[in-house]
């Protein structure tokens, strides 16, 4: 058996190539009109995007509440950041998914780099909020239009994963809400700390 057809517990490695996500389990004659059927569930990941905006948040609200730190140190500390949690990331899931005896395959560390790249993605509108407050508006403004990017486009990115996965309507309302939750949660923080 191949490395790449046992997943591993909980099931949340997919190693084989994206091209086809289904796969007929059976082989139907020509004249058939049956339809493959899926052999590999089709599966969504907007965690990197959901964590890495959970990320920013967290540095958003924690930036603020320190000496005053200028646009540009907020904006070099969220992009370091999610670069660092990235590369830890990618780390991590090579270091628990090595096989025996084994090395890590440039393809294996590139796949695995890919999949986690949402992190930094998640840290650049945020990023974008506190660039655009250097037009007319005070850095504690632009901290707070980050932490507003970083905290909705969390419950987007947990919403949109939620439908592409087939939720039901209320699954996909009750995921935004636990996602608004959490980042009320950093924003309460931030609100504390000020204080």
């Amino acid at each position: 058996m191949s490395r790449s057809s046992v997943p591993p517990e909980g099931g949340d490695r997919i190693d084989a190539p994206s091209e086809s996500v289904l796969e007929p389990t059976s082989r139907a004659k020509p004249d058939s009109k049956s339809k493959p059927v899926a052999s590999t569930s089709r599966r969504t990941d907007y965690a990197g995007a959901i964590y890495g905006s959970i990320l920013a948040a967290s540095v958003v609200a924690t930036a603020g509440s320190a000496e005053a730190p200028s646009r540009r140190e907020i904006i070099v500390l969220l992009l370091v950041s999610g670069l660092v949690f990235w590369a830890t990331h990618v780390y991590a899931h090579l270091a628990g998914e090595r096989v025996v005896g084994q090395a890590w395959s440039w393809p294996e560390i590139r796949r695995s780099g890919a999949h986690e790249w949402a992190i930094v993605e998640a840290a650049v509108l945020p990023a974008a909020a506190v660039a655009v407050s250097w037009f007319g508006m005070s850095v504690n403004t632009g901290l707070w239009l980050a932490l507003g990017v970083a905290v909705a486009q969390q419950v987007v990115w947990a919403c949109l994963g939620a439908a592409r996965a087939g939720a039901s309507r209320g699954q996909i309302i009750t995921e935004g809400f636990v996602n608004l939750a959490l980042g009320l949660i950093i924003v309460a923080a931030k609100v504390i700390l000020k204080e």
